[in-house]
C-alpha cells in the first residue's frame, strides 16, 4: 500500500521518466514482508538501458528491475534507499524521509 503523494509530484516524475531521466519517487509505504521500512523510493526511466546503466552504478541487478508499462523502476528501501539519494543529491527526499516517516 502507497500513500503521501501529491498529484503534482507524481505528474512530474511521469514526465521525467518519460523522457528518459532517472527520477525518484519517494513515497510512505508498508508491507507485511519489510515492517521494518515506511517508505520506498521508485527510481524509473522509460529507457531501460538507461536505468540498467545508472543502477549498475550503485550495485543494483538487472533482476531487481520491476519492469511496469512505461515505467520500470527500483525499489529503494532501507539503507540503500538512503545511500542513494544521498549520492544523487536527493536532500529534500532525504529529509522527507527524517521529519515524515521518522527514519534517519
Amino acid at each position: 500500500m502507497a500513500f503521501g503523494v501529491k498529484r503534482q509530484e507524481l505528474t512530474e516524475w511521469k514526465q521525467n521518466v518519460l523522457k528518459g531521466r532517472v527520477s525518484f519517487l519517494t513515497h510512505f509505504w508498508y508491507d507485511p514482508r519489510f515492517p521494518e521500512y515506511k517508505t520506498v523510493t521508485k527510481a524509473a526511466c522509460a529507457d531501460r538501458d538507461i536505468l540498467l546503466a545508472w543502477g549498475g552504478k550503485y550495485g543494483l541487478k538487472e533482476s531487481w528491475l520491476h519492469e511496469r508499462e512505461s515505467f520500470p523502476h527500483f525499489d529503494l528501501i532501507g539503507e540503500t534507499e538512503k545511500r542513494i539519494l544521498r549520492a544523487e543529491g536527493c536532500y529534500e527526499k532525504l529529509l522527507q524521509l527524517e521529519n515524515k516517516a521518522g527514519i534517519k
